[in-house]
């Protein structure tokens, strides 16, 4: 489902993490790699640095970032520009 607002990058990373924690395999191996808890995760869900993880683990399997930008309805290459975003956003 794409954000109402698709030029937003912390929501278009937002619906990225809902659509990556609606997949069992894909959450699983999120939250393996990362070591975050679910009450962590739930605590920290907007924040850009964590929002940018969740965009580089989809980069870093490309058959992810594919099927959650379908999944948005939107370009992978529009989720690669949120997290480069949010990480400008950080410094």
């Amino acid at each position: 489902m794409l954000p109402s607002t698709p030029n937003d990058p912390l929501a278009l990373a937002l619906s990225a993490l809902a659509a990556t924690l609606g997949e069992q395999r894909r959450a699983q191996q999120f939250i393996e790699l990362t070591g975050i808890g679910t009450d962590e995760l739930r605590a920290r869900a907007c924040e850009p640095a964590l929002l940018s993880a969740l965009i580089r683990f989809l980069e870093a399997h490309e058959p992810d970032l594919i099927a959650v930008s379908e999944d948005l309805g939107v370009s992978p290459d529009l989720l690669v520009q949120a997290r480069r975003e949010l990480e400008e956003g950080n410094r």
